[in-house]
């Protein structure tokens, strides 16, 4: 054990020299020579990017080195080790160090009392997550990154680490870094392929050899034979019979053979490829890596396969991995739908499988099927199946396009006869034969026993391009949703079509009618503007679900709901609400939530909608942008000088100013979350429109909202709720218009000709106030803390140079905070005016106070349905 007040820099110099050193400079560890001659590979640590602690080999024999450890250092002994596995996950994955290093064989992390080591490739379903987000800081543990990855990886690192006391465990680490943290030929000339680096040099193979091979890959492709398949042939090529029948391409000293007796050319015989350079880039590649791998690897190398193929390709197949906090909960879930003993009751068919992880510990091998559009995953399935990993049947498990395929046998004419026996004929050119096991038709043909079919399915959720995206990408993610299925039902479900989890669903309702459907999908089934059609004939009843942030399953990213849902398709009913249960991130429960269809309902952008006014006159206030009528709109409903107005706009003028800052307020009082991100907000009830004091709280709460992007250096600011005596002001401002609103002093006539009243003729004096408006006490410390933020400006600014009594909300800020080198704001720490930030902390908190009052009324006044 080392001192707890060694620093860091040298707790790490210390372990290098006692641990990894064969001259070692502590009398922790006493080496003999044997030992020392063991250790004499190992370089000595070094700093790779932001990685604390790094052991490798290098040898002049190698044109790069073998790393053997890479790990996370902590001074003292309080640090979660869990925790700093964590950081060190997000330190490589921000950096991207395997792309241009090779992993190491073991990933650490130690303080001044402990060590630990976990094997890389236990984290490479970590490194391979699509679309994580990498990019935050690794060092902070508050980030949601930082807590999503502790909750993917907390029980894996703790069941897989091997961890030891420098203290009571010195000579079990003496042997573990003997046994593991040496190489058997110093001389070594080519470095070997292990489980850990197999998809590293799998990158580097992709640039230097897969360009040499003369084949059309599109064809290939189409045929469900990727580059990984040429790769594979290259590591475990024809001279390893055993694995014949496990690989889709063989390595035939000068050319490649497809292992298929029918091939993607549709020939019967074997067809080949060649190299287009006479095989020197192939040559010059494995002139420096060590094939085949050691025999230990290959099932591994072959299981894994999937680390190979490329995330378009996985995203079409729908081939990722359901985090398994998730599938858990799912089975509990269908335990409370159907019954602590469906699995004896109900058959299973998990339909868009991949490697089957969400049939995992299911037992009833007779009643669950598995299907997948990769072959390859169908081995990966029967391979974990023949290992008691998987409790499927061998024949259960089968390649299956469900988008595309057809569900039953077809004979043809003379086969469907009596003569012909009522069957396909396997040899008959015209009969076609159904992939489907043929138990699996018959349950599909039976109306009661479709009755006892449970689709479990977590499918893609990939869509179309649409015309916001460049073109490049719409090209990729066209042959994602073309399919049979769509045609067959885009004029009944319309613009819902375009995602693949839509077309699965609408297939199997209308085809497997009156199974049980349990599934993972958004909640835009429910609530999803484009799914008004696809609702219109999607009528079953919902039983139970619950939903997860997105951003804990593999290759989503963004803050929204995903729901696991239960469907019975044989219960006709109308989708208006579901409640489903809420887990955090780490799978604690945290209430409930209520979604709804909004199927009658008129949206909020349809009811201000009325009081637009795009007419341009000397009485605009300014401009707000609309846009879509949900929380993840809301960043964009800002209001801008007039002569800034976005894309989707109206003026703000005297007339709807009320109005405006009701549409505006109502947006932005509640923050939003995953949770609520694709809530929608409505037209109102009639009983907000004689509540003035929610009327003035809205316009007190748009005028110090952060939103409130006004600027006097683009126009008039006519947004000052203050005289210039109230706050100090050294001049007269250009404009009193807002002070006069709040005391009354608006004369009627000034209001646009063409506006709309914001209420009937009879109530049309409170449009523009005759007379002070009232708050609420929230709303008047809100006022009050603006006040004397804008006061703190002019006391602090009069007597500059670039002194602007004008000054707006979004002035003032700026003149504190300045800009960074994008031309964005800075945030507010960057203020060196520390009274500049204690009233806007002031302010923000009123502000906060104030939401709270307006969000009661935004339920009560139906904005949003609870």
């Amino acid at each position: 054990m080392y001192p707890l007040n060694l620093p860091e820099e040298e707790l790490k110099h210390k372990v290098a020299a006692d641990f990894f050193s064969p001259n070692p400079q502590s009398e922790i560890i006493k080496l003999d020579k044997e030992q020392k001659a063991l250790l004499k590979s190992l370089d000595s640590t070094q700093i790779l990017g932001q990685i604390d602690f790094c052991i490798s080999y290098n040898a002049k024999t190698l044109f790069q080195p073998i790393n053997f450890l890479w790990a996370e250092a902590k001074k003292g002994n309080k640090s979660d080790i869990i925790e700093s596995f964590i950081q060190l996950i997000l330190t490589i994955g921000k950096e991207k160090t395997y792309e241009n290093n090779l992993p190491p064989i073991f990933l650490g992390a130690f303080d001044c009392e402990k060590i630990a080591f976990i094997p890389y490739h236990e984290l490479d379903s970590i490194f391979t997550q699509n679309d994580f987000n990498w990019n935050v800081p690794p060092s902070k543990h508050d980030t949601k990154e930082f807590k999503t990855l502790y909750a993917l990886a907390k029980e894996l690192l703790e069941s897989k680490k091997l961890q030891f006391s420098f203290k009571s465990d010195y000579k079990e680490l003496q042997s573990f870094i003997q046994a593991n943290f040496t190489l058997n030929n110093e001389n070594i000339a080519k470095i070997p392929i292990t489980k850990n680096n197999f998809t590293t040099i799998y990158q580097k193979w992709l640039t230097s050899v897969a360009p040499s091979i003369g084949i059309d890959w599109n064809l290939a492709k189409n045929a469900g034979i990727l580059d990984a398949d040429f790769y594979l042939a290259d590591l475990l090529s024809s001279e390893n019979q055993s694995l014949l029948d496990k690989l889709f391409v063989v390595l035939k000293q000068t050319h490649y053979e497809f292992n298929k007796t029918t091939t993607f050319m549709g020939t019967q015989q074997k067809d080949t490829a060649s190299f287009n350079d006479n095989q020197k880039a192939h040559t010059a590649f494995w002139n420096l890596y060590e094939r085949p791998p050691k025999e230990e690897y290959w099932s591994y190398i072959i299981d894994r396969r999937d680390l190979l193929v490329p995330s378009d390709i996985r995203e079409r197949k729908g081939a990722f991995f359901t985090p398994q906090i998730w599938v858990g909960k799912a089975r509990s879930y269908l335990e409370k739908a159907l019954g602590e003993n469906y699995q004896s009751e109900y058959y299973i068919w998990d339909l868009a499988a991949g490697t089957g992880n969400l049939l995992t510990n299911l037992t009833e091998s007779h009643r669950l099927y598995a299907s997948t559009l990769d072959k390859a995953d169908v081995e990966i399935m029967q391979e974990l199946s023949s290992e008691n990993a998987l409790h499927l049947l061998p024949k259960h498990i089968f390649q299956f396009d469900f988008l595309n395929d057809e569900f039953f046998d077809k004979p043809c004419d003379k086969h469907a006869t009596n003569g012909g026996g009522g069957g396909v004929d396997s040899k008959c050119s015209h009969c076609v034969e159904s992939k489907l096991p043929k138990s699996l038709q018959e349950i599909l043909k039976n109306d009661e026993k479709r009755k006892k079919l449970i689709i479990f399915i977590n499918p893609p959720y990939a869509e179309t391009a649409t015309k916001r995206v460049n073109e490049k990408n719409r090209k990729n993610k066209v042959g994602v949703s073309f399919t049979e299925t769509r045609l067959d039902y885009s004029n009944e479900i319309g613009i819902a079509t375009k995602e693949l989890f839509a077309q699965f669903m609408i297939r199997i309702y209308k085809e497997i009618n009156g199974c049980i459907l349990a599934q993972f999908s958004t909640l835009k089934i429910v609530q999803g503007p484009n799914f008004a059609k696809f609702r219109n004939v999607f009528k079953a009843n919902f039983l139970k679900g619950f939903i997860a942030p997105a951003d804990t399953f593999d290759n989503v990213k963004g803050q929204f709901p995903i729901g696991f849902t239960i469907w019975d398709t044989g219960v006709y009913k109308k989708i208006t609400k579901i409640k489903t249960q809420i887990f955090n991130e780490v799978g604690s429960m945290i209430g409930t939530k209520a979604f709804h269809s909004y199927t009658e309902s008129t949206f909020i952008t349809d009811w201000y909608r009325q009081y637009h006014t795009r007419k341009i006159s000397d009485e605009n206030l300014g401009a707000i942008g609309l846009y879509g009528s949900d929380f993840q709109h809301n960043n964009f409903i800002r209001i801008t000088n007039p002569n800034q107005h976005p894309n989707r706009w109206t003026f703000i003028a005297p007339n709807n100013l009320i109005p405006t800052s009701i549409y505006f307020s109502v947006r932005h009082c509640i923050k939003a979350t995953w949770i609520n991100d694709r809530d929608q907000f409505l037209a109102p009830n009639k009983k907000w429109e004689k509540d003035t004091e929610f009327h003035s709280d809205c316009l007190a709460f748009m005028l110090f909202h952060g939103q409130n992007r006004i600027t006097s250096k683009e126009g008039i600011n006519h947004f000052i709720p203050f005289s210039e005596k109230d706050i100090d002001a050294a001049e007269a401002f250009k404009s009193h218009f807002m002070q006069d609103f709040l005391q009354g002093k608006i004369k009627q006539d000034s209001k646009s000709a063409d506006s709309k009243s914001l209420f009937n003729d009879e109530l049309e004096s409170t449009f523009i106030p005759t007379k002070p408006l009232e708050f609420s006490d929230e709303a008047k410390e809100v006022l009050q803390a603006g006040k004397e933020f804008f006061k703190h400006y002019h006391e602090q600014a009069k007597d500059k140079e670039n002194y602007n009594p004008n000054a707006a909300l979004y002035d003032i800020k700026a003149h504190f905070q300045g800009f960074n080198d994008k031309g964005k704001m800075n945030p507010p720490q960057k203020a060196d005016d520390e009274a500049y930030k204690e009233k806007l902390g002031i302010l923000n908190y009123a502000l906060k106070n104030l939401a709270k009052k307006i969000e009661v009324k935004v339920y009560e006044y139906e904005f949003l349905l609870e």
